[in-house]
């Protein structure tokens, strides 16, 4: 039977995308959890991975957001259970701060577009990350990062300004500040709900998402090896379980 991913989803715009189909193609169940529609989150538990993705909210936004206080209590769990965990941006955030990282702004303003990739000697041999090492460049598309990584991290990579790219938090726990999910249609829709932010940045939104759009092929070519090793992990995971 196919091994089960549960996806935290924070609100409509910020989907599965590209991971998800990668996931799917090389074999994964995925289901689906939409909070802000008021679906509770499972135990991570009973299920073989968890995925959890971005969103406009900060990782710290517990009184704002009623599902994120839980969600980071279930992300403690599946680290404790050994459930692999993979976030995205926003879930990258939440993962590190459940363990006791700290995520705040970043001081030098959003990062938008491709941004560089800067890979650290320890994702050689990372489970997780070692597929996607010729990887030059991701989307990015945030405001804030972490700016310490929990206890016990390996950072895997880092972006042009020095900032954590990429870090496993515990032996089955990821993170990724960037966004490998999406495409240019989807950085077009965020664009838009930016426009009078960008404007005030003067930030050129034309330019950015047609570099966006020039880098798609390549970044799908490069990045697809994250969703299909994720998907060897929880396939893993499935095994053992039924052992």
């Amino acid at each position: 039977m196919s091994a089960r991913i549960l996806v935290v989803e924070h609100q409509e715009n910020c989907s599965a995308g590209l991971v998800g189909r990668w996931l799917v193609d090389a074999g994964a169940r995925l289901e689906v959890v939409r909070p802000y529609r008021g679906a509770v989150v499972p135990q991570p538990a009973t299920y073989d991975a968890l995925l959890v993705l971005g969103g406009d909210m900060g990782a710290d936004d517990d009184a704002t957001v009623p599902w994120l206080g839980p969600l980071k209590a279930h992300l403690r769990d599946a680290v404790a259970a050994g459930v692999p965990v993979l976030g995205i941006c926003l879930g990258h955030q939440l993962v590190a701060a459940a363990l006791g990282g700290v995520v705040r702004q970043s001081p030098g303003g959003p990062a938008l577009g491709v941004v560089p990739v800067v890979w650290e000697g320890a994702a050689a041999d990372d489970p997780l990350f070692s597929g996607v090492t010729a990887a030059e460049g991701v989307v990015h598309w945030n405001a804030d990062v972490g700016v310490t990584p929990p206890r016990g991290s390996t950072v895997l990579a880092t972006s042009g300004d020095g900032s954590v790219e990429a870090a496993r938090f515990a032996p089955a726990a990821w993170g990724i500040q960037a966004h490998p999910e999406v495409d240019a249609a989807v950085c077009r829709q965020w664009a838009e709900v930016d426009r009078e932010d960008h404007l005030e940045r003067r930030v050129d939104q034309e330019a950015l998402l047609a570099t966006i759009e020039g880098a798609e092929a390549e970044l799908q070519r490069q990045w697809r090896p994250l969703g299909e090793r994720f998907a060897e992990l929880a396939t893993a995971r499935r095994a053992g379980s039924a052992r």
